[in-house]
């Protein structure tokens, strides 16, 4: 399982249609890596969690997801990937 988000979004709180989203450090982890770092996590996840437009769109990149998949908690998109 591979969480990430965009370091601006730790320790805030996402909400759409009642659901709400915590993103703190115990799920996405206190380490900043970096882009290449993500893209190589991504690249051989069996999941993922994904948060926030950079993040979002390292997936959207490497073909992993599509915009249409992505659920916007305001004006944050979140992605989800599940290999089997």
């Amino acid at each position: 399982m591979v969480a990430v988000c965009d370091r601006e979004l730790m320790n805030t709180t996402l909400y759409r249609e009642g659901v709400e989203i915590r993103i703190r450090g115990e799920f996405y982890g206190d380490r900043t890596a970096s882009a290449d770092e993500v893209r190589s996590a991504l690249a051989t996840a069996g999941n993922a969690n994904l948060v926030g437009e950079r993040t979002v769109a390292l997936a959207l990149e490497m073909g992993l997801i599509t915009r249409s998949s992505c659920l916007m908690l305001g004006d944050v998109p979140h992605a989800q990937i599940f290999r089997v």
